[in-house]
C-alpha cells in the first residue's frame, strides 16, 4: 500500500483504520482488538485513528489494553488521536453543555490522558477535533509547539477546520500543521470544491477523509439520486471485481491531493478487505458518473 508523507517525519497508509467503533464491538478482549490491528497491518495499513472521546471515552483504553498484551506490535503502527470536544458524559458529571476547549491547559491534559490511555510514549498525529470559537490561537498554538518540542507529539493537525481557521492558527506556530480531517464522501463533496481541498492541496498536505461512506447512507438512502449512485457503483464494482464500497473508497483516492479515507469498520472480514479499494482503477469519466449520480445533475 502506498505511504503518503506528513511533514519530514511522519507517513500514514494510504488508508487509515478509524476507531470510533471499537467499544460497539460484542467482543472487546485484548485479542480481538489485537486481530483487528494485524488484520490492518497485513495489508499494509498500519495508521490508526483515536480520539479522547471516541466509545464515550473507551476508545484510547481499549487500544491500550491490546498494546500492553502486545507491546511489540507499536513499532509497526502510526497513532492518530485527537482532543477539544468536551462531551456530555457520566464520566464528566459536572459538565452542562457539550463544548469544545482549546486551552493549552485542557491540550495538554488531554495528550498526557491519551498517553496514559493507549500505553504509548508518543503520539505519532495530535488533531484538534472541532473549530473553538472561543480559541486564542496565540496559546492554542503555542501548547501544540511546545507538545511537538517535547517529543509526546511527532506532528499537528486539525479536523474539520475551514482555511480560515486554518490559517489563524498556523500564524500563531513554528511547528507546521501537517493535516486537516474532514468529512468527505460522495455524498458530501462540498469540500472539493468550498476551498477546503484545494488549501490543503496549494500546500502539498494530504487530507483525511472521516464517513467516506457517508455513514452507511450509500447502502441504506432510498432517495433517487442514492439509488442512481448505487447503480453506478454496482455497475464498475461488477467490471472489477470489488464490492460497491470498494469503488466509492477508490473515488476519494483518485483525486490528486491524496485523500487519505479514515475507514472504521469492526467485522473483521471487511477490515481484511478494505485495501481492495486501491486496486480499483477509475477513468475520468467514471469519476464524473459517480459525482454527477450523487449530485443528481450534471456538472455545469
Amino acid at each position: 500500500m502506498k505511504r503518503f508523507k506528513l511533514g519530514n517525519n511522519l507517513q500514514l497508509s494510504q488508508i487509515i483504520y478509524g476507531m470510533w467503533r471499537l467499544g460497539d464491538d460484542s467482543n472487546t478482549t485484548p485479542a480481538h482488538v489485537q486481530a483487528k490491528i494485524e488484520a490492518c497491518l497485513e495489508q499494509g495499513i498500519t495508521s490508526f485513528d483515536q480520539a479522547d472521546i471516541y466509545g464515550d471515552y473507551a476508545s484510547e483504553k481499549l487500544l491500550g489494553e491490546a498494546l500492553r498484551a502486545a507491546p511489540q506490535l507499536r513499532e509497526r503502527m502510526e497513532i492518530i488521536t485527537k482532543c477539544d470536544i468536551m462531551l456530555l458524559s457520566e464520566h464528566y458529571p459536572q459538565r452542562k453543555v457539550k463544548h469544545y476547549d482549546t486551552s493549552a491547559e485542557h491540550i495538554k491534559a488531554s495528550v498526557e490522558n491519551s498517553l496514559t490511555n493507549m500505553a504509548v510514549d508518543s503520539i505519532d498525529l495530535l488533531l484538534l477535533h472541532r473549530p473553538d470559537p472561543l480559541m486564542n490561537h496565540l496559546e492554542t498554538g503555542a501548547a501544540l509547539d511546545e507538545l511537538v518540542s517535547s517529543g509526546k507529539v511527532r506532528g499537528v493537525g486539525v479536523s474539520n477546520f475551514k482555511p480560515y481557521d486554518w490559517a489563524l492558527l498556523s500564524s500563531a506556530m513554528n511547528t507546521p500543521l501537517l493535516t486537516n480531517q474532514i468529512e468527505l464522501s460522495l455524498l458530501h463533496s462540498e469540500p472539493l470544491v468550498d476551498g477546503t481541498v484545494a488549501d490543503l492541496q496549494r500546500q502539498g498536505l494530504h487530507p483525511m477523509a472521516w464517513s467516506p461512506l457517508a455513514g452507511g447512507a450509500l447502502f441504506s438512502g432510498d432517495d433517487t439520486a442514492t439509488a442512481t449512485l448505487r447503480n453506478a457503483l454496482t455497475q464498475i464494482a461488477g467490471e472489477q471485481s470489488v464490492d460497491i464500497t470498494a469503488v466509492a473508497v477508490a473515488w476519494l483516492l483518485k483525486h490528486p491531493a491524496g485523500i487519505l479515507p479514515v475507514m472504521g469498520t469492526n467485522n473483521l472480514e471487511r477490515i481484511r478487505a478494505l485495501a481492495s479499494a486501491t486496486r480499483v482503477e477509475l477513468s475520468r469519466e467514471q469519476w464524473f458518473i459517480l459525482y454527477e449520480a450523487a449530485r443528481g445533475c450534471e456538472v455545469a
